[in-house]
């Protein structure tokens, strides 16, 4: 039977010496709660151990899109994990809750265990990151579905939040200013269009630009997601935060306004926080008119919190002393509208 799978283009033995490889990294991801071990039909997490008196429990699911082209490009593939759990656990941050528990599940065309472990040690990293266990997962070996070499990543995360400090913007008002969070690049969103400049303006990945410094462009593309989970737990637990927003898909336009209730608008200040190089490349390379960028991009803004303006300053002293670049990048408005002014 296993010959006969091998010879549909399915390697058992390929599978096994995957589990035998990621055993190690799915064990550096435990912490309190977690149970089991590799290999059971499901990943168990003992939720009573938390202490919480009324638990509300907070999921996120996400992949990390076409950046993976980039990854396949460089041949690159120990950052991409580190993507996916970013773009779950901020999300389920943006409640207020803690992630517990992260699944991954990677698709290959041919399993090939040692670039399988270098994925799997890149999750396993956000995780670390994160403070949330690597329970479980699958690797699917599904021939004849993606070209040679190429794969694709999804991930599932489930965290908590005590009931009566859930952050859902009903405490978000007029005149609330709101502190933006550094991000590390264009993290894990807008890709298709990225990799349409590069192409369009015949741009090489292992090459130096103006823009990138020391670094190569490629490089400076494939720069893992932020996560900001200990780092703004830690705010929440010492701060009223009124709102948060994981600033993906859709950029500022998009995602701040989700915290705002009717009527509500946003003013911010451009020239309050550094807009990073590789925003600045993107849009003269690809003629990106400037306002645009701020409806794709994050901008170098990663995660926006809503806090009256007695706060601020608190916040900020937090983040910062937990290695973030924060600042105070706007406030709330009765406006209606995003305005960057």
């Amino acid at each position: 039977m296993a010959k006969s799978y091998e010879e549909a283009g399915v390697s058992l033995e390929n599978g096994y010496d995957v589990v035998r490889r990621i055993k190690k990294h799915v064990s550096s991801t435990a912490r309190t709660g977690m149970m089991g071990n590799i290999g059971a039909f499901g990943g168990m997490f003992d939720l009573a151990s938390l202490g919480i008196r009324e638990p509300v429990l907070v999921s996120g699911t996400d992949g990390v899109g076409t950046k993976l082209k980039i990854a396949f490009a460089l041949d690159k593939h120990d950052t991409v994990g580190i993507d996916a759990v970013a773009m779950c656990v901020n999300d389920v941050l943006a409640q207020g809750a803690e992630p517990l528990l992260f699944l991954d599940y990677v698709a290959v065309g041919h399993n090939e265990p040692a670039k399988i472990e270098a994925i799997v040690a890149g999750v396993a990293e956000g995780c670390r990151q994160a403070g949330c266990a690597l329970v479980g997962g699958e690797t699917a070996e599904m021939p004849g579905m993606y070209e040679g070499g190429e794969y694709d990543i999804a991930g599932f995360t489930c965290g908590v939040v005590e009931k009566s400090k859930l952050i859902d913007g009903s405490k978000v008002k007029v005149g609330d200013v709101l502190v933006g969070i550094a991000s590390s690049g264009v993290h894990s969103n807008g890709f298709s269009l990225v990799r349409k400049v590069v192409a369009d303006a015949k741009l090489d990945l292992n090459s130096k630009y103006e823009e990138t410094g020391d670094q190569t462009l490629g490089e400076m593309l494939i720069t893992p997601t932020r996560i900001y989970v200990k780092q703004v737990l830690e705010v929440i637990r010492n701060c009223d935060v009124h709102g948060v927003a994981h600033i993906t898909g859709g950029g500022f336009d998009e995602n701040i306004p989700r915290i705002l209730k009717d009527g509500m608008g946003l003013e911010i200040k451009e020239g309050s926080w550094e807009i990073l190089p590789v925003f600045r490349l993107l849009e003269k390379y690809g003629q990106i008119p400037h306002r645009e960028m701020f409806n794709i991009y994050n901008m170098g803004i990663g995660m926006v919190l809503a806090v009256d303006e007695s706060e601020a300053q608190k916040a900020i002293d937090i983040l910062t002393a937990a290695g973030e670049k924060a600042s105070v990048i706007g406030k709330i408005t009765d406006s209606g509208k995003v305005e960057i002014i």
